[in-house]
């Protein structure tokens, strides 16, 4: 989960879409009480079967990492061919590597920490962790997922980054009609499912060593599409809100239900609600833009790295044998990653972002492709 700042340009001016800085906030959280969910004494299971699903809330953020970075990108680096390239690479790396490196010094703390009184965890491969500094642990050379679980998502997500520019100079989605995009938004997602039938999983969050990188590459691609088409709706976006909203309800309540495979409707679900949130952002009364969800989906690549490990040693020191949790310590543990967030955001990731962006660097110079 890396996504920036939902933001959008169109005609040169660039500007916040907070609907979606919002639920990229709310996103984060389903994933913090997936993690906790088996642990949590008490629990109904129609609650435990809907904190269960949070895995998919990465899906949501691939999609939307994809047509945040379209948006606010691909007409720099279309312009600027190879030129522009070093910057765009500079911003991405900016925004992803910092905090992950000092959520990495908190892990090896708690690993040292361990050895220490005699204990270790299977958590901390040493030998594993210079994949994990360089952000490749999750381009198949791992089996099973170490350190900080979460950073696997920002390991495919910087292979995305990668082939980011080839995508842009290959496909230009403004001179493409929009039929065609919605056809080839949902290739690549049904490639997606494919990919997974062959594997054999029926989930999405199964295999993610293996299957991840596929699932972020194809979910990203088909994120810029819906960028796309967001751009070219949104002057008449009430009748584009309603079919996206009908159409990605009609699919998440045939995956709920069984009658199509989750890998297959899922993602299409989610990618047409995602038009459908990008289309009604802005408009007079929507409840996500409100202040304190919008600081929530600032601080949420904070909460989304930091909440794992705080709930490793949060489990170390003050959860018993059972591994079972009552309502007063999972609201002090929740408590501790909104706190533990805004700290992060503030003191770490902010100020580091601001300092790496500002580093200078070497010019290419190329034609303008």
């Amino acid at each position: 989960m890396a996504a920036p700042a939902a933001t959008a340009g169109g005609g040169g001016v660039t500007r916040e879409l907070k609907a979606l800085t919002s639920m990229r906030g709310l996103a984060a959280w389903a994933v913090v009480l997936f993690h906790v969910r088996l642990s949590i004494a008490g629990l109904p299971p129609a609650a435990e079967a809907l904190l269960s699903k949070g895995y998919l809330a990465v899906d949501f953020f691939f999609l939307l990492s994809g047509f945040v970075i379209w948006l606010s990108a691909s007409d720099m680096l279309r312009a600027g061919g190879l030129s522009a390239l070093p910057r765009f690479l500079q911003r991405r790396a900016a925004r992803i590597w910092p905090l992950h490196l000092f959520m990495l010094a908190v892990a090896a703390l708690l690993s040292l920490a361990l050895l220490a009184t005699g204990r270790q965890s299977q958590q901390f491969a040493w030998a594993e962790l210079p994949l994990h500094l360089l952000l490749l642990q999750n381009w198949g050379f791992t089996d099973a997922l170490r350190w900080n679980d979460p950073a696997w998502s920002i390991s495919c997500e910087l292979g995305a980054y990668l082939l980011f520019p080839v995508l842009v100079l290959s496909v230009d989605w403004r001179r493409t009609p929009s039929a065609v995009i919605v056809l080839a938004v949902l290739l690549l997602l049904g490639l997606l499912h494919m990919g997974y039938q062959l594997q054999g999983a029926s989930s999405l969050g199964e295999a993610i060593p293996r299957l991840g990188m596929l699932r972020c590459l194809l979910e990203f691609a088909a994120g810029t599409g819906v960028g796309a088409l967001w751009l070219r709706w949104q002057s008449r976006w009430l009748h584009a809100a309603l079919g996206s909203t009908f159409l990605g309800v009609g699919l998440l309540a045939c995956a709920g239900s069984g009658l199509l495979p989750e890998t297959l409707a899922l993602p299409a679900g989610l990618a047409a609600l995602l038009l459908t949130l990008a289309l009604s952002a802005g408009r007079a009364g929507n409840v996500l833009e409100c202040a304190p969800l919008h600081y929530l989906g600032e601080i949420s690549y904070a909460t989304y790295l930091g909440h794992f490990l705080l709930w490793f040693a949060f489990k170390l020191v003050l959860v018993g044998p059972s591994g079972m949790i009552g309502g007063a310590l999972l609201a002090l543990y929740l408590l501790l990653v909104l706190v533990s967030s805004v700290a992060l955001y503030h003191l770490v990731e902010r100020p580091a972002q601001r300092w790496a962006n500002r580093l200078a660097l070497p010019r290419l110079r190329a034609a303008a492709v």
